[in-house]
C-alpha cells in the first residue's frame, strides 16, 4: 500500500520520558549540556586534526572522521529529544520520522565500518611499524572513507526503501525518545514478520559481526605484541584501551537494541540515550584526555590563535 494514498497517520507521538515535570527540566538541562559538549568537543577534534601539522598520521585522519560521524549521530536525535522534554505535544511528522531513521542508520553504518578501519590502522602501527606509512597510504584511507559511506548508505537504504511504503492507519505512539525502526515497523497496518526478521539480520547481525571482528583484531594485536616483548604488551594495552572502550560502548547498545529489537524491556530508553547521547561524547573525552599529542596540538593551535589575534 502506498504511504501517501493509504495512510491516515500523518504524525507519530513520541512518549519520551515519563515522570514529573521537575525530572523533565533536570533531563533538559543535563542533555543540553551533554549535547553542547558533544558538538564542541568533536568540532575541536576535527579542527585540531585539520590544522595541526603534528597530527598528519592516518590515525588522526580516521579520528577526525569518527568525530564527524559521532556529532552527526547525536544531532539527528538529540535536539528533537531535548525540545520534547519541555513540550506537551511530543509529535513528529511521519516524514520527519523517516528522515530521522534514514540518517541514523546512514551514520551508524558508516561509523561501524570506520571503527574497523581504525582497528586495522592500530594493527599496522603496532604489528608492522616499519611498513606503516607504506600500507596506510592516502589511497587506502580514501578507500576506507568511500567504503564506510557506501556501507552506511546501502545499510540504510535496504531498510528505508521498505519502511517508507508501509501503511500506517492505526496506532501512532512510539514508546521511545526518537523514531526507532523496530518500534515504527510494529505500528504498520499489516503483517510485518518478514520485515522484523530482516531488521534483525540487517542491523542486529551487522552490529554483532562488526563487534566480533573488532574484538578478534584487537586480540590478534595483543597476542602479536606479547610474543615479541612483555614491555610492548603494556604499551599496546595503553594504546588500545581507548579504542576498546569506544567500540564496546558503541556496539553494546546497538546489539541489545537491534539484535532483540521486538522484545520491549525497561532499559530500552536507557540504551537509546546511551547510544545517541552519551557515546558520542565519550569520543572527544577519551581521545583528548588520554592523548598527550592531541592535547599538545590543541595548545599549540590555541597559542597561535592568541598570538595572531594580538597582532591585530
Amino acid at each position: 500500500m502506498d504511504l501517501k494514498n493509504g495512510s491516515v497517520v500523518t504524525e507519530f507521538i513520541l512518549l519520551g520520558f515519563s515522570g514529573q515535570r521537575e525530572f523533565h527540566i533536570f533531563f533538559f538541562v543535563t542533555f543540553l549540556l551533554i549535547y553542547s559538549a558533544t558538538v564542541w568537543g568533536n568540532i575541536l577534534i576535527m579542527v585540531t586534526v585539520k590544522f595541526s601539522s603534528t597530527l598528519r598520521s592516518p590515525m588522526y585522519f580516521l579520528l577526525g572522521n569518527l568525530s564527524f560521524l559521532d556529532m552527526c549521530i547525536s544531532t539527528v536525535t538529540t535536539p528533537k529529544m531535548i525540545t520534547d522534554l519541555l513540550s506537551e505535544h511530543k509529535t513528529i511528522s511521519i516524514w520527519g520520522c523517516m528522515t530521522q531513521m534514514f540518517f541514523m542508520h546512514l551514520f551508524g553504518g558508516a561509523e561501524m565500518t570506520l571503527l574497523i578501519a581504525m582497528a586495522f590502522d592500530r594493527y599496522v602501527a603496532i604489528c608492522k611499524p616499519l611498513h606503516y606509512r607504506t600500507i596506510m597510504s592516502h589511497r587506502l584511507l580514501s578507500g576506507f572513507m568511500i567504503l564506510s559511506w557506501t556501507i552506511g548508505f546501502v545499510h540504510t537504504m535496504s531498510q528505508m526503501v521498505l519502511t517508507v511504503n508501509l501503511p500506517f492507519c492505526g496506532p501512532n505512539v512510539i514508546d521511545n525518545i526518537f523514531c526507532d525502526l523496530p518500534l515504527v515497523i510494529q505500528l504498520a497496518c499489516m503483517d510485518t514478520y518478514t520485515m522484523e526478521f530482516f531488521v534483525i539480520v540487517d542491523s542486529g547481525l551487522l552490529s554483532f559481526i562488526c563487534f566480533i571482528l573488532l574484538l578478534v583484531s584487537y586480540t590478534v594485536i595483543l597476542i602479536t605484541v606479547q610474543q615479541r616483548s612483555s614491555g610492548g604488551l603494556t604499551k599496546a594495552l595503553s594504546t588500545l584501551s581507548a579504542h576498546i572502550i569506544v567500540v564496546t560502548l558503541f556496539f553494546g547498545p546497538c546489539i541489545f537494541i537491534y539484535a532483540w529489537p521486538f522484545n520491549s524491556f525497561a532499559g530500552n530508553k536507557v540504551l537509546a540515550v546511551f547510544y545517541t547521547i552519551i557515546t558520542p561524547l565519550l569520543n572527544p573525552v577519551i581521545y583528548t584526555l588520554r592523548n598527550q599529542k592531541m592535547q599538545g596540538a590543541m595548545r599549540k593551535l590555541w597559542f597561535q590563535r592568541v598570538i595572531s589575534t594580538q597582532k591585530f
